[in-house]
């Protein structure tokens, strides 16, 4: 096609060069001047198709994102350079889009990488001061590091991505994508069902803050709990029982497969376990919370007329109300929840209820990427808000520009009840 054009502009340059020798030879036939302009502007809009073509490359019949055009970027199939004994694990939706422009997988590709600096340093740093901490090994903060387990586990899984990414395509294979798909389907659950047995706990502390706090060996049995209710839903697909690790969008990610016909019962099932009833639970625990304080605060104030004074919290006016910081807590961990989770059980039961056409490489990539902004913030909601978790920083990073001053004595009891709010 390049030749095609080359030719055609010189065929326009050797008529102008015709016409002008001819005017020049033959004075006396001054016709031809007349064609000059016209054939000088041909020549002029030539040049300009090959500067435009030879920068913004062919166009994308049937593209699958954004297009970023650069000289150079040659149009091709998604899956172009996928390994062959790999394609049977491709749905066929994926294969008839276009590939994604270079610089959107280089783009995700760096964009991964921040996201992984980001949380493994925060779930890091978690992990390390609350078990290198002895006051913070309580048995409600044992959650927390668990949560934090979680999030670390998710984001290792990163590299293979990254890999894929700057090489455009699933150049580890099967192998890289059964790792991928196997620590997907074991953080991500496992992250839900934190998030719900902190929501309980919570509402078993502030409840019953003296009988109602559970125990070492209570946290204890819940993580085995979630550990043994999580299991079958991720060794069946890794082992492919029931259900299969396979990649999607861009191909350069491994989920469990939601395209294939006979799925719809995996879809639901852990549907209903690793995202319905850990919702619940939160809700649930929540709401409890929610009403147990209001109670307690209308109780308060109503002793106080009793005894016509203005509170009986000291540092009501300085502190903010209990029902105000409990229901600002519970929110911001629930709305979290859901934005990591919900969009890929959108995506999945889009797909899985026969409405593929509606999803393309680009949007599957969105849940990805939602999970992930999760699990970089997860530290800093569920940890930089515990007021001992911050002296303790203080301490081991005095660098880090963390100021929280020493709780008094007769404040203790107090910030127990709080930090767990």
């Amino acid at each position: 096609m390049q030749l095609q054009r080359s030719e055609d502009l010189w065929d326009v340059q050797y008529i102008y060069i015709a016409v002008l020798a001819a005017c020049v030879l033959s004075r006396r036939n001054l016709r031809l001047a007349r064609f000059l302009p016209q054939v000088r502007s041909a020549i002029h809009l030539k040049n300009s198709q090959e500067t435009v073509m030879s920068f913004i490359g062919p166009a994308a019949s049937n593209v699958s994102g954004p297009q970023f055009d650069y000289y150079g970027y040659e149009v091709r199939k998604n899956g172009w350079n996928t390994p062959p004994e790999y394609l049977s694990y491709v749905d066929d939706h994926w294969l008839k889009y276009d590939a994604p422009n270079p610089m959107l997988h280089h783009l995700l590709g760096v964009l991964y990488i921040g996201f992984t600096v980001m949380s493994l340093c925060g779930n890091g740093v978690v992990i390390w001061v609350f078990l290198g901490t002895k006051g913070l090994k309580t048995p409600s903060n044992m959650l927390v590091v668990h949560l934090a387990i979680a999030d670390f586990i998710m984001m290792l899984k990163t590299p293979t991505f990254v890999v894929n990414s700057f090489n455009e395509g699933p150049v580890m294979g099967r192998l890289g994508c059964s790792i991928y798909g196997f620590m997907g389907a074991l953080s991500g659950p496992m992250n839900a069902c934190t998030n719900a047995a902190i929501a309980f706990d919570r509402y078993k502390t502030i409840t019953d803050p003296i009988d109602g706090r559970l125990t070492k060996g209570q946290v204890t049995g819940i993580i085995l709990f979630i550990w043994l209710w999580i299991s079958p839903w991720v060794w069946m697909p890794f082992l492919e029982i029931w259900n299969r690790f396979v990649p999607e969008g861009y191909l350069t990610s491994c989920t469990f497969d939601y395209m294939s016909e006979g799925t719809k019962f995996f879809v639901v099932g852990i549907w209903f376990c690793m995202w319905l009833c850990p919702l619940l639970i939160i809700l649930v625990s929540y709401y409890q919370v929610f009403a147990h304080v209001s109670k307690h605060e209308k109780a308060l104030k109503r002793q106080a007329e009793k005894m016509n004074v203005e509170s009986l919290r000291s540092g009501d006016k300085v502190n903010m109300r209990q029902e105000i910081r409990v229901a600002k807590v519970g929110i911001t961990c629930t709305a979290l929840y859901l934005m990591s989770w919900t969009p890929y059980v959108t995506l999945a039961f889009i797909c899985t209820f026969g409405r593929k056409e509606l999803v393309t490489p680009f949007m599957s990539m969105i849940p990805a990427c939602t999970s992930k902004t999760a699990a970089c913030i997860d530290p800093f909601i569920y940890a930089i808000n515990h007021p001992k978790y911050r002296i303790a920083l203080k301490k081991k990073l005095p660098w880090f520009c963390v100021h929280e001053s020493e709780p008094s004595a007769a404040s203790e009891t107090e910030s127990k009840s709080q930090q767990n709010a």
